[in-house]
């Protein structure tokens, strides 16, 4: 059994760290109400205009598609992975990086794919192990605004435009609630019209013309996507970190629980054997 001296250095350190994901989790919780009310205030927004664009694509021909909806042979995908510019925040980045290693391993094995990263735990990760990382964004975080994030966007559909790109994908994490996050891999690029008839809820009357449209449309519309996406899963973010802090606050509660316990019990037989020297030492003068 360890002495009392490393039992009580074990409590000290022990509080200490409690105190720290304690502060930590708070924080997080501060944090993930402002990312929560900018993605919420966000979604409606974003989901009308994606429907929107979707049931105008179905009604346009290819020809008045754009250049944002040709459909080419998949050689060169890009990934776009959404991930945090830091750790302690559970499986948060992990799963991430995970499903686009699956997506490069399984079901584009046969193309060249590309990364481009937002959040340098993806940017460390996969350069780390030798993928082809296009470039990095882990700055966009600092100063994450609609304006910063289209600029990004207008990258990725300038390298689709001039065929670099055959596919664009985001993964990222949609935020459900502070406790659960939906890995997502989405569709960026080509512009999809709607599969499904049925979903086609509105008839409409096109002025100027349909082409004159989509090339307004559909550029804001991806901006819009690509925007949405790292909001959610900068919220996403907070949630995760908020609940990894409070596990941990409530493991270290546990563990310092038992180390005082231990050291009671450690006292105790310590205090025990003092008294049985002192009597043992009182009847060896007394005989």
């Amino acid at each position: 059994m360890a002495n009392l001296k490393e039992i009580r250095l074990r409590i000290t350190s022990v509080g200490s760290t409690m105190q720290i994901t304690s502060a930590m989790k708070m924080v997080s919780a501060a944090k993930l109400k402002r990312a929560q009310d900018a993605i919420i205030q966000m979604r409606p927004y974003a989901n009308k205009l994606t429907e929107l664009l979707n049931n105008l694509s179905a009604s346009l021909d290819s020809s008045d598609g754009g250049v944002y909806t040709q459909e080419r042979e998949i050689k060169n995908v890009l990934l776009v992975t959404v991930t945090s510019n830091r750790g302690l925040c559970g499986g948060f980045n992990a799963y991430i990086m995970k499903k686009a290693t699956a997506l490069i391993n399984e079901e584009y094995a046969n193309a060249n794919v590309n990364i481009l990263s937002i959040g340098k735990k993806s940017s460390e990760h996969f350069t780390k192990n030798g993928f082809n990382v296009e470039s990095t964004h882990d700055a966009l975080f600092a100063d994450l605004t609609f304006d910063n994030t289209s600029r990004v966007a207008e990258g990725i559909m300038e390298r689709f435009v001039q065929g670099d790109y055959d596919k664009v994908v985001l993964v990222y994490n949609q935020f459900k609630n502070a406790a659960t996050q939906v890995i997502m891999a989405e569709n960026f690029l080509p512009v999809q019209a709607a599969e499904d008839e049925e979903s086609i809820v509105a008839d409409y009357i096109f002025e100027p013309t349909k082409k004159e449209i989509v090339e307004q449309l559909i550029p804001k519309s991806l901006k819009t996507q690509l925007f949405k996406a790292v909001l959610d899963s900068h919220a996403a973010e907070h949630g995760a970190r908020m609940t990894a802090m409070h596990k941990a606050t409530d493991n270290a509660s546990e563990l310092k629980k038992d180390l005082t316990l231990t050291y009671n019990k450690a006292r105790q037989a310590a205090i025990t054997n003092e008294i049985l020297e002192i009597v043992g030492g009182a009847e060896a003068l007394s005989g």
